[in-house]
């Protein structure tokens, strides 16, 4: 019966086109009204408790970095530092997408903004110099999902804020297979051109290392900002909150200074975090009250004990966990999946003796998917925009399959190998 209410209420809600926060909250306050005896007070003081967390506030902080960052033009410099390293490599500035996507992912914090930083910058010259047009957007939409992962990480704000969870520790957790996911992105991209030339011009003039040096040396004010900000973190200087508004002035200085902001830009870059953090905030209000419900009711544990009935292992369990992860992904955006999930997901798959950070890990990467599979794909919107319309949406959802393959090959990577995300927390603290 419990069930058929959530789910019946849910659609419903859906169907008359109302936010997705709306939908979880009002769904919430019926569960609360009708099976807790109308408890529908609780969920005030659930809000007022996740609202007033300390931690939570960084993510708006972290949102207008991103901003200030995206339209400072600072993206174009870390391009021209990286297209030298692999101008000899076969795929050249293929490569680069991913290792600029890795690094703008260590300063925007967000898919969606390290897609479109990126793209820009890279889509244009690129077809310029006659590289297939697919391969371009597979690898900037691909690229574009690392965002999520490398620290700092609105995933691993949001999660570690609504599961009590160190931001700390997991943004450590987030390093290895970030790396690792970009590793494979490149051995892909290699193994691809290799078996087909012609996707990527072979460059002929030879970068020296004084250029290569000399281009790195052009980006150091974006390795001092990801030391300040991660670094600070993970020293224990400073809280997340803390180190995000250190970042948000340094990326003011920065991008004033080194890139091309001007208060109108920024002006800009507040009122779109203002628009975004709201929206976030609004699904992070229904998914709290539909959570209290849920703990209330007992029915993380209800699951788990149905679970251990069926005879099951936790590797079963997880997998059907990662499988619907991956449905929903198709039509709801990844932070929303997340939030919208997390209060049965977590405790169920805690209580089956999977380590929290590694829980955190693991479920931003298959989010991550969720970022390049249509429908709501929302990196392929973006680069297909960003392509002028010259590469149809579908042709974009078919170049980035390979990508998302490589993030279920993470997936399966991380549970045989759990202490790529955990060696370094467990390192460190």
């Amino acid at each position: 019966m419990f069930w058929t209410t959530l789910i019946g209420i849910m659609v419903a809600a859906a169907a008359t086109g109302v936010a997705l926060g709306a939908a979880l909250g009002l769904t919430g306050l019926v569960l609360l009204h009708v099976y807790s005896n109308g408890a529908t007070s609780l969920a005030v003081d659930a809000i007022w408790n996740v609202f007033n967390s300390f931690t939570l506030s960084a993510v708006p902080l972290f949102i207008l970095m991103g901003e200030i960052l995206l339209r400072s033009g600072v993206s174009e410099r870390a391009y021209s530092a990286f297209a030298p390293v692999f101008r000899k490599v076969p795929g050249g500035l293929l490569h680069t997408n991913i290792a600029v996507c890795t690094m703008f992912g260590a300063v925007s914090g967000s898919s969606l903004s390290t897609a479109a930083a990126v793209g820009s910058v890279a889509y244009p010259e690129m077809t310029r110099r006659g590289y297939d047009r697919e391969m371009i957007v597979g690898s900037l939409a691909g690229g574009g999902t690392l965002g999520l992962l490398i620290p700092p990480s609105l995933s691993f704000l949001i999660f570690g804020a609504l599961t009590e969870t160190s931001i700390g520790r997991l943004f450590l957790a987030g390093i290895g297979p970030g790396l690792m996911i970009a590793t494979m992105f490149m051995t892909y991209i290699l193994i691809k051109v290799l078996r087909h030339p012609h996707l990527a011009p072979r460059e002929q003039a030879k970068a020296s290392v004084g250029a290569i040096l000399l281009g790195f040396g052009q980006v150091w004010p974006l390795l001092l900002l990801i030391l300040a900000v991660i670094g600070s973190i993970i020293g224990g200087l400073a809280t997340p909150t803390e180190a995000a508004g250190l970042g948000v002035v340094l990326a003011a200085g920065i991008s004033f200074v080194w890139g091309d902001l001007t208060v109108r830009k920024l002006v800009e870059a507040v009122f779109h975090s203002t628009l975004l953090f709201s929206a976030i905030g609004f699904v992070v209000l229904g998914a709290t009250i539909l959570a209290q419900s849920v703990s209330i009711l007992g029915i993380p544990q209800q699951l788990l004990r149905t679970f251990a009935e069926s005879g099951l292992d936790r590797y079963s369990i997880l997998l059907l966990v990662v499988l619907v992860y991956l449905v929903m992904g198709c039509f709801f955006d990844g932070l929303s999946l997340m939030i919208m999930t997390l209060p049965v997901v977590f405790p169920l798959l805690t209580g089956l003796g999977f380590d929290p950070i590694w829980v955190g890990v693991l479920i931003t990467i298959v989010i991550e998917i969720g970022q390049v599979t249509p429908p709501v794909g929302l990196n392929l919107s973006v680069i297909a925009s960003l392509s002028k319309n010259q590469v149809s949406l579908g042709r974009v959802a078919k170049a980035t399959v390979p990508y998302w393959v490589i993030h279920l090959l993470a997936v399966v990577i991380l549970t045989l190998f759990p202490a790529i995300a955990l060696f370094l927390p467990d390192l460190m603290f």
